[in-house]
């Protein structure tokens, strides 16, 4: 066979490249809605409280044609982001890939296999029936199940905004091929009402953050704002944290994020040192502290080894500041409950003005000190039946996975930052103290 010169094979290959470029920028502005797609700073992931569940609901577009789908947000676990690819589910796109057996991207799954599926052969494809596909593990944390499906990949998009605008209105940015697991339906049982699956932001190299921060280039960080009641958000990247004006990004209190040798390193955890009330250091066994204490979302309140329960139940009821107040009998599942209209409210949150001082000190960047976690009143209480405010700490037991975690009622309307990249939990005083909210937020 006769060769081109090559002078003559460099021109081609000129050619070639000055063709398909276009074509293939077209190709990916149209599936971003006619919008070349850019590299953002920054990407928004809008959240919700699930009234029902207490659960953190996400939405984020997925697929070709573009479909937004709702996910548990899940701080504590998961290798990677599950959705229910089921046809019955209502799974339609044209742009997804089965993750091939053995590839490099299959290697990161946790628990990884092959998929052989006799069931498949002779029916049309979709994500959860393909075969010589990867498979790996979905977990649902809520209620502790699992289940394995395809790994796969598809669309995902996520706007450059916050509020956002309507989706064909706002800049989006998409990522082409995001990999995450199909479930099957039965593992979204527990999940809130029109949950598909999971959202894992989580450290494992798979989850949320580790692949958007690896699609757009920008920092492996996330910023958290739990909603009590509006519109609460996750913000991937380099981003200003500013709420209405004002920037909190400077003001920020930091703790190490540590990895327990006995855990998936995926889970977050942090160095709890003492707990204070009134400004006295609650008696604590300092061996179960050591163990580390975790931080979760899909844990609607703070969870106490039952030891450290008793002991921060007595402090607070012993508190001269709740003296005066009546308590009522205890309302499942918590075990201290007062007489809420005995309680005033405060005039910026609207919420509790419990006149205790709870404070959880963590470990400061500074090995020598500690940071004070300010627990507010909106924080520290719950509101139950009949009226009654009640401290939200739940006995977790006499030998539970981790002896102090740091539940989803705790963290609400507190600005979050997770830098992976350092290793360290940036956390913000309750922004109801500034007039605030998560819904507050600004991006783009």
């Amino acid at each position: 066979m006769a060769r081109l010169p090559s002078h003559r094979l460099a021109a081609l290959l000129l050619l070639l490249l000055v063709v398909v470029s276009p074509c293939h920028a077209a190709a990916a502005a149209a599936a971003d809605g006619g919008q070349r797609p850019t590299r953002p700073k920054a990407v928004a992931m809008p959240v919700v409280r699930d009234g029902a569940t207490r659960q953190y609901v996400a939405t984020f577009q997925q697929r070709t044609p573009r479909v937004a789908v709702k996910a548990v947000v899940d701080l504590s676990g998961g290798a990677t982001l599950w959705v229910d690819c089921d046809a019955a589910a209502g799974y339609a796109s044209s742009s997804y890939a089965g993750v091939p057996c053995g590839s490099k991207p299959c290697r990161l799954v946790e628990s990884p296999s092959c998929s052989y599926i006799a069931s498949c052969l002779g029916s049309p494809p979709s994500p959860a029936c393909l075969n010589r596909t990867c498979t790996g593990h979905a977990e649902n944390t809520v209620t502790s199940s699992v289940g394995r499906g395809n790994v796969v990949t598809d669309v995902l998009s996520l706007p450059t905004t916050f509020p956002s605008a309507p989706v064909r209105q706002g800049p989006l940015a998409t990522a082409p091929a995001f990999l995450f697991t199909c479930g099957p339906t039965s593992l979204t049982q527990g999940l809130a009402a029109g949950a598909a699956g999971m959202a894992s932001l989580s450290r494992a190299r798979l989850a949320l953050p580790a692949q958007l921060a690896g699609t757009f280039r920008f920092s492996r960080k996330f910023a958290l704002c739990l909603p009590s009641v509006d519109a609460g958000v996750v913000v991937f990247g380099d981003a200003r944290y500013v709420f209405d004006g004002m920037d909190h990004s400077n003001s920020l209190l930091y703790t190490p994020l540590i990895t327990r040798t006995t855990d998936r390193s995926s889970e977050y955890f942090i160095s709890l040192k003492r707990v204070v009330v009134d400004d006295r250091a609650v008696p604590l066994n300092a061996t179960l502290l050591d163990v580390g204490t975790k931080l979760s979302t899909v844990s609607p309140y703070t969870v106490l080894e039952t030891s450290i329960h008793e002991a921060v139940t007595r402090a607070f009821a012993a508190s001269m500041a709740t003296a005066g107040i009546p308590r009522v009998p205890a309302v499942a599942p918590f075990e201290l409950c007062y007489d809420g209209s005995k309680l005033e409210s405060s005039a910026i949150t609207g919420e509790p003005a419990v006149p205790v001082v709870f404070e959880l000190h963590v470990q400061s960047e500074v090995r020598s000190k500690v940071a004070p976690w300010m627990v507010s009143g909106a924080n520290l209480m719950a509101r139950a039946d009949g009226g009654a405010l009640c401290l939200a700490v739940v006995d977790g037991g006499a030998a539970p996975e981790a002896p102090v975690v740091i539940g989803g009622h705790m963290m609400e309307e507190i600005l979050l930052v997770f830098d992976l990249e350092k290793s360290r939990l940036g956390f913000s005083p309750n922004l109801g103290a500034f007039g605030l909210s998560c819904s507050k937020f600004r991006l783009g």
